[in-house]
């Protein structure tokens, strides 16, 4: 017997990195995973590798969520897991950073949360309530160099969390934030060991490492909402620096 046995997980940017290792995890555990992406190839060839179903979704496009919610609802059950994890990062000084690349990396990271979770809020309370994981970063934790929309972005998914929380929970509705660190997916693809050298512990975080996070947020965690879950290997805790010899 799986922990999500019935349930039907929603995961948007699943075809890979984390949204894949989610979508792994949940099919396992018994879920009915519902993968969304724009990457069609690779997300139709992953739900028919663990039996779930592909959906194309652009996460800034408020009427294709409401469409496909709708479609999901009708046809493979009200909607018990939503994870919000399609995300996109873009490297700019601030003093040079356009505004195209803002709106970009903030309608993706952070308006593209919000419709998701506005248009499952129905579906979940029709189940009698459900849980929504949002994938923030430890970028919602603390600042970066030459990161400013995704930090923003992400504290944003941060503080949209706490607030969602307190709305839904008389739906039965949890609502958490997953702050993540390194972890080894295409958006690290480019960077060393150096990266994580000085962290408590000095490695990439996996995909699925994250996942099992999500699983126990979502099986187990069930007197939790509003609050953060921090998967960084120590990242934001200090830097493990050495003496000098």
């Amino acid at each position: 017997m799986g922990k999500l046995d019935g349930k039907v997980a929603l995961i948007t940017g699943g075809s890979r990195g984390m949204g894949a290792a989610h979508a792994r995890l949940m099919a396992s555990e018994g879920a009915k995973v519902v993968i969304t992406d724009v990457l069609d190839d690779e997300g139709h060839a992953l739900a028919d590798e663990i039996g779930g179903t592909y959906h194309h979704l652009d996460v800034t496009d408020e009427n294709a969520w409401a469409s496909v919610v709708a479609d999901v609802h009708a046809n493979v059950g009200p909607i018990g897991v939503l994870i919000n994890n399609a995300g996109i990062v873009g490297f700019s000084p601030i003093a040079t950073a356009s505004t195209d690349e803002w709106n970009r990396v903030i309608g993706i990271n952070l308006t593209g949360t919000f419709f998701g979770m506005r248009a499952v809020v129905e579906s979940m309370t029709s189940a009698g309530g459900g849980v929504i994981i949002n994938i923030s970063s430890t970028a919602g934790l603390q600042g970066y160099s030459n990161l400013s929309a995704y930090v923003a972005s992400k504290w944003g998914v941060r503080g949209l969390t706490k607030s969602a929380a307190l709305d839904l929970g008389q739906h039965g509705i949890r609502v958490v934030s997953i702050h993540p660190g390194p972890i080894k997916t295409p958006m690290t693809d480019g960077f060393g060991d150096e990266m994580t050298a000085q962290q408590a512990i000095p490695r990439f975080g996996l995909p699925e490492e994250v996942a099992a996070m999500a699983l126990f947020i979502a099986a187990d965690a069930t007197y939790t909402t509003g609050t953060e879950f921090v998967i960084d290997g120590g990242a934001t805790v200090g830097a493990a620096l050495q003496p000098p010899q």
